[in-house]
């Protein structure tokens, strides 16, 4: 989705009245102080455009949420009836009253229908107009702030207000409060050339999985294609390329896969899938730069490995446009939004989509507006109540930020009072979606950074009590005490091997670690799960978790050891069970095969 640049004088706009300009500004969001690390540098130019999203309410959410829930539970009749396009839009859709009263405000500035776009369910205004009159319509002033570790710079708000008529009519409206830093869950610390010995396991000699089938002795140091398919048992099985399945990746910041990287990558490790190809979907002007300088460790590292391991089945890249937002020297037009609005905008509004979809992006859950990640969440519901499996990183920082030490940790709230706090990511701690943390070694343990906790926003949904409950019972008492929120959603669900990944990069093999392997390789076998019941004439799995926490636990391998440090702490440990590390485990795919036939 584009939207043609416009500039509407002030001037001429003001001119303009409406029974909404008469009514009383009333503030609709604000927040105390910015996110640790961002400061604010000076008024945003008057002139400078910014593209403003506006949530309207959907009042029929609970209604579709309900059908998610009934589509998605294995022991119920309608399992697997899955809603269509039109069926979501008409529960997404706004009150007919709310899109009236929207739009005369929007008119009483000066913004005509031809100056917007809306989604296709109508859920959605999108609407690009200079900074002074976005300061005008929510009676606030824009600042530039920049962030003091990245250099990065953004014209945001603290607090911005609406006229009170139109607070039932409005949910909220971004940028103005929202201070997110997108970014992939790999570290770029791990790159190398070689791979890390910091890997290795003290096992020697030949290696046995948890299946008891033989795995390369090689695979302790090095993770392929064929180390996967052995370690998760999945050697033999091979998907269609015509049952009309199919798995796609995304991909933001200007992250671009190389084709020229992935061609070696599958004759080094694939050879059968050498010269195959892919779906390229560019949304809101992503771009395919495909000069070795443009290569994107992050974008060659899920393409090369999920449609490695699933090849022939039908991928998709989606390339989602948006670049660091706005950097005051350089002048940039105009300020871009946080980019999960724009991908989701563009799949709900597609008739068909990958029954599987892996993501590697986040962000601390704390730095999403409340507001924003609960609309966000609602759309990852909408998709899986159409029976799409999503994956998401659960992130890189343990519990929080990675550091153990508590005189260097760096876990603090956003409220300015600087109180130590596990800060869990999202979207992983969306309760619609697949979280997937990370594991090494063989015989498999956590990996150290694999995130994990608690989310502060979402309660615990109701298909985690039983699991997330023992593990909090089985805790010693005091365990963390206010560090957490011991009633939200546990993260992560599920895990896979998540250091030194074996990638082409630039035309250079090397390695690679993060969550940003575990999902895209989770992802891979659920994918090939589904190719199994398609060509069965089933449908897809859709949302996981419910048969996952019903019954699908048992199909995967329970990781006993390691942990997740961050904020100060040791974080978590991995346990007999579910726990806030490696979720339920690893997958065994011969076991979850006639698991999902069964259902």
């Amino acid at each position: 989705m584009r939207l043609s640049l416009f500039a509407l004088p002030l001037a001429a706009a003001l001119v303009r009245a409406g029974c909404h300009r008469d009514t009383p500004h009333k503030i609709k969001e604000s927040i105390k102080v910015p996110p640790r690390g961002w400061f604010r540098q000076g008024p945003a130019p008057s002139d400078h455009l910014i593209e403003l999203k506006i949530a309207l309410p959907q009042p029929h959410f609970p209604i579709l949420e309900e059908h998610l829930w009934e589509v998605s539970n294995p022991k119920h009749d309608r399992y697997g009836a899955y809603l269509s396009k039109e069926e979501t839009e008409e529960l997404m859709a706004p009150h007919p009253e709310t899109i009236d009263a929207v739009s005369e405000w929007l008119s009483s500035h000066g913004i005509e229908e031809e100056h917007l776009y809306r989604s296709s369910a109508q859920d959605w205004v999108t609407i690009r107009v200079p900074v002074s009159l976005a300061e005008a319509m929510l009676d606030t002033k824009y600042h530039v702030y920049t962030h003091s570790d990245s250099g990065e710079s953004i014209v945001r708000t603290t607090s911005y207000s609406l006229p009170e008529s139109l607070h039932e009519h409005i949910e909220l409206i971004q940028p103005t409060t929202m201070f997110t830093r997108l970014r992939p869950f790999k570290s770029t610390l791990h790159w190398s050339s070689t791979a890390s010995a910091a890997s290795q396991s003290p096992s020697t000699g030949s290696l046995t999985g948890p299946a008891g089938n033989p795995i390369d002795p090689s695979c302790n140091g090095t993770i392929t294609i064929t180390c996967l398919r052995q370690l998760y048992n999945a050697v033999g099985y091979n998907t269609s390329a015509t049952n009309g399945n199919k798995l796609a990746v995304t991909a933001y910041l200007e992250q671009y896969a190389n084709n020229q990287d992935l061609q070696q990558f599958f004759q080094m490790e694939n050879p059968e899938a050498y010269g195959s190809n892919y779906t390229y979907v560019s949304i809101n002007g992503g771009m395919n730069n495909q000069t070795y300088a443009a290569a994107g460790i992050e974008a060659n590292l899920d393409t090369q490995f999920a449609f490695g391991l699933t090849y022939p089945t039908p991928a998709t890249f989606y390339s989602t446009g948006g670049s660091p937002p706005f950097i005051p020297d350089l002048a940039t037009p105009t300020d871009t939004n946080e980019p999960y609005a724009n991908w989701l905008d563009y799949v709900l509004s597609q008739e068909y989509l990958p029954q599987t979809i892996s993501t590697s992006y986040g962000d601390d859950e704390q730095s999403v507006p409340f507001t924003y990640a609960t609309r966000v969440c609602a759309s990852f519901a909408v998709l899986g109540a159409r029976g799409i499996s999503l994956m998401f990183s659960s992130g890189d920082g343990g519990v929080g930020d990675g550091d153990s030490n508590p005189a260097t940790q760096q876990c603090y709230t956003n409220t300015g009072v600087n109180r130590t706090v596990f800060l869990p990511e999202f979207p992983a701690s969306c309760p619609y979606v697949t979280s997937v943390g990370g594991t090494n070694y063989i015989p498999e343990t956590a990996v150290f950074f694999s995130g994990g906790g608690f989310s502060n926003y979402f309660p615990r949904p109701s298909y985690q009590d039983a699991a997330v409950t023992k593990y909090l019972q089985d805790l010693a008492p005091g365990t963390y005490e206010g560090l957490y929120n011991p009633y939200g959603r546990g993260i992560p669900d599920v895990a896979a091997q998540a250091w030194n990944f074996l990638i082409v990069y630039q035309g250079q093999a090397g390695y690679v670690a993060g969550t940003s392997c575990s999902s895209p390789t989770f992802a891979s076998f659920i994918s090939m799960l589904n190719d199994a019941r398609i060509s069965a004439g089933k449908p897809s799995l859709g949302f996981l978790n419910p048969w996952l926490y019903e019954t699908g636990w048992s199909g995967l391998n329970d990781i006993t050891m390691g942990n997740n440090p961050g904020c100060g702490t040791e974080g978590f440990n991995a346990t007999i069970g579910w726990d806030p590390v490696t979720g339920f485990g690893t997958p065994n795919f011969e076991k979850l095969l006639p698991m999902a036939m069964a259902v």
